[in-house]
């Protein structure tokens, strides 16, 4: 027999606080929810997840149950950086009021939804995070993606070898607005660029400043979890000109390379990343990368210790913890893929507890006809043997 939504929630926040321990103890709602933003009446509108299925517009519910009442001060949020911003500062409190009102009221059954609660399937998801101020990625943080294609020997020689000798994490930079797209919307494969990978990452939200905060600390400074996808671009830049090598911003820079959603699960509703952690991708339903938190060489908590004493880590900044095995490389050895990823295809991320990311696939038509020669050229021109 279905348990109902309240009970099955119960039992999940229990095991929680017991893995947390009673000193992280605290009210939890009727029931969990999720974070995001939504078109909603052509606006960008945050909104409370509920069952994965449906949205209720914040601003429209607190005005309608009267939440506001003594109170008139708390504005509900502008957008999700706000939120963020004053979840610890009475939003908090006021989103659990909401969500038990809409529970022990009955309004979220089919036949008594208010207009401010909305289907998922009905509604345009947008990015969570409009936009942040920076994405920061985990270079190489799994063990299985530091030895694509390598045997089990091989594989556990490696481990060994950085478990006694791992050094500092690897961060670079993406961009975010351009680069981030929101659930269902289109992956653009730059024109000419025919070496398109996927990598499925954990996507860690900061909630609060961190400036030189330690892994032992990192826990308190962190909002909650999304699904990221590192969209990479391997066609390298062409010879000549400054020498360099390798060129982060050709391989992560593009336009709609860092899908991110399709929403926010505030972190007193996930538990330990580093106990729970389970993704995956798949490519028009086949799996290619799955992985564990005990695959990271670095934990979330280092991670975040390493990038704060780098720069300061402010709300809504997202940190991405890296990816595992069975990126292009991984699965041409395995046979799981024979090629990059390619137009018409679908790409699924899915972290489990947070929820999926799908994306179609398409080509960027040619560019306009006057560039001088100073754009990115087509990868195929400057091959090795062209």
């Amino acid at each position: 027999m279905r348990q109902p939504h309240a009970v099955r929630f119960v039992l999940t926040a229990v095991a929680f606080l017991c893995t947390a321990g009673i000193a992280g103890a605290q009210t939890l709602p009727a029931e969990p929810f999720k974070v995001g933003t939504f078109e909603i009446d052509g606006r960008p509108t945050v909104g409370l997840v509920l069952r994965d299925s449906l949205i209720v517009d914040i601003a429209a519910a607190n005005a309608a149950l009267g939440l506001g009442a003594g109170s008139a001060g708390l504005a509900m949020p502008r957008d999700m950086l706000d939120l963020i911003e004053r979840y610890d500062a009475g939003l908090r409190g006021r989103l659990y009021a909401i969500v038990d009102e809409l529970v022990e009221s009955g309004r979220l059954e089919a036949d008594a939804r208010p207009g401010y609660v909305h289907d998922v399937d009905a509604t345009h998801t947008l990015p969570p995070i409009m936009y942040p101020s920076k994405i920061m990625n985990a270079a190489v943080n799994f063990y299985t993606h530091a030895c694509e294609g390598c045997s089990e020997e091989e594989l556990a020689e490696l481990m060994r070898e950085r478990q006694q000798n791992r050094g500092v994490p690897y961060l670079f930079l993406k961009p975010t607005r351009g680069a981030i797209i929101g659930n269902g919307d289109d992956i653009v494969i730059p024109y000419g660029r025919d070496r398109t990978d996927w990598e499925v990452e954990l996507g860690t939200v900061i909630g609060r400043e961190a400036k030189y905060v330690s892994a032992a600390r990192a826990e308190d400074h962190v909002f909650g979890y999304m699904v990221s996808i590192d969209v990479s671009d391997r066609g390298g830049r062409p010879p000549g000109g400054s020498g360099f090598g390798t060129d982060w911003f050709v391989g992560k820079g593009h336009d709609t390379f860092a899908p991110q959603g399709p929403w926010v699960v505030p972190k007193e509703f996930y538990g330990d990343p580093m106990q729970r952690l389970h993704q995956l991708l798949t490519i028009d339903g086949v799996t290619v990368q799955e992985a564990r938190a005990g695959d990271m060489i670095h934990s979330l908590w280092e991670l975040v210790e390493y990038a704060s004493s780098l720069i300061t880590l402010y709300p809504g900044d997202v940190l991405n913890s890296g990816t595992s095995g069975g990126t292009a490389t991984g699965a041409f050895e395995t046979g799981t893929r024979s090629g990059y990823l390619e137009p018409g295809e679908e790409i699924a991320a899915t972290i489990e507890g947070i929820g999926t990311l799908r994306h179609p696939v398409v080509a960027e038509g040619p560019p306009p006809a006057d560039l001088t020669g100073a754009e990115l050229p087509p990868a195929a021109g400057f091959r090795p043997g062209n």
